[in-house]
């Protein structure tokens, strides 16, 4: 077996696909991808598969250790996103070259069914009660939240309240019996989390997701040991390195992005390093449909997985919803709060490659909002 041909897709919402094609008609697919940054990313994805035309594509762990160290300058997310992509995809291929389910090749399912949940409130939270309410008629038992929108470095005491009301409301939305996230998305300072996490800590929050931006990681091991609520982080993290400093600074939950950090191969070898420092593994995924997939392969096959995040419904989601690029929409049934196990080999995807053309051909040119302080200077989004 051979690739043959390796082709990308930039689809709407602002997802970019990747597929891979054998001589002998087996077909893989990932989802490689930057949130806007889908062109870039596209490009890193053409340069890698110069090397990849003509080889066995179930060679897996070798191509991803050269896609990863064949070049001098390595790392980053749009090298790391395109190798994600491209490593869904040959996971695609070996699972359906064997007959088998991609977790069945991890080593087997460790579980029947995995919890997921939903997002409410959007990128500036409102109606976020009423958004709870209506996921918790929708059988979900968790949903995530962010927290603000732009914040000042030093909180007011107004904004603290408004966000301390805020959250409450979710929770009793949502009663003692369902989980609520909570998500700084990197907006808070250091100070700023200091000042919100002993208000909410009455609220029992299931984690507060990205206290600090990620080169700020060195205050992270503070900021958990004065926290009474679990740490989450991870989603602009790309590798085994990067995650090594913030197990050792005491997070409770590592979120490996799986479109992000290396594909299925290296999200794999992150979930066991944090399995060492017991730490649960929650794979971030506002994704599209490949991308959730592969990280509930991972979630089948990973004993300290916690819970898995996907994006039906989510507030990016206005030109395509998870649903539109499958054939089959069984596979992402979820009932009470889970989804069950796939038994389909590969990723376990049927997807509309005519929908997928289709949309390709319309594009789109999704990029992340650039938001302001009341003084004009830049706020982080």
């Amino acid at each position: 077996m051979k690739i043959t041909r390796i082709e990308t897709f930039r689809v709407p919402p602002r997802w970019l696909f990747c597929r891979v094609e054998t001589d002998d008609g087996v077909v893989g697919w990932g989802e490689p991808v930057v949130e806007g940054r889908a062109a870039t990313v596209r490009t890193a994805v053409e340069e890698l598969s110069g090397y990849l035309i003509g080889a066995d594509p179930l060679r897996i762990e070798d191509h991803w250790q050269v896609l990863s160290k064949g070049g001098f300058y390595r790392g980053g997310p749009v090298l790391s996103s395109a190798l994600a992509g491209i490593d869904q995809a040959l996971w695609d291929i070996a699972g359906k070259a064997r007959g088998a389910a991609v977790h069945e090749l991890l080593g087997g399912p460790v579980r029947d069914r995995a919890r997921v949940y939903g997002w409410v409130g959007g990128d500036e939270p409102s109606e976020v009660a009423e958004a709870a309410a209506a996921q918790a008629e929708a059988g979900f038992t968790a949903v995530k939240m962010n927290a603000c929108a732009a914040l000042p470095h030093i909180a007011s005491p107004s904004e603290l309240d408004r966000i301390t009301r805020r959250v409450a409301g979710v929770r009793e939305a949502l009663g003692d019996d369902r989980d609520l996230a909570i998500d700084f998305h990197g907006r808070v300072s250091a100070a700023a989390a200091r000042q919100l996490l002993p208000r909410l800590a009455e609220l029992s929050p299931l984690f507060v997701e990205e206290p600090v931006l990620p080169e700020h990681h060195r205050r992270l091991a503070s900021i958990v040991e004065s926290s009474p609520i679990p740490i989450a982080t991870g989603e602009r993290l790309y590798s085994r390195n990067d995650f090594l400093p913030v197990l050792q600074a005491g997070i409770a939950v590592a979120q490996p992005d799986i479109s992000h950090a290396g594909g299925i191969s290296e999200v794999r070898r992150i979930a066991s390093l944090a399995e060492v420092w017991n730490v649960a593994v929650a794979p971030h995924c506002p994704l599209g449909p490949i991308s959730l997939a592969a990280s509930l392969q991972i979630a089948f096959a990973t004993p300290n997985f916690l819970i898995q995040e996907q994006s039906l419904g989510i507030h990016y989601n206005t030109r395509a919803d998870l649903l539109d690029y499958l054939l089959d929409t069984s596979v992402f049934a979820f009932t009470d709060g889970y989804v069950a196990r796939p038994a389909a080999p590969g990723l376990g995807l049927s997807l509309d490659e005519a929908a997928i053309r289709r949309a390709d051909a319309q594009d789109h040119d999704w990029h992340s909002p650039v938001w302001r302080h009341a003084d004009g200077s830049f706020a982080e989004w």
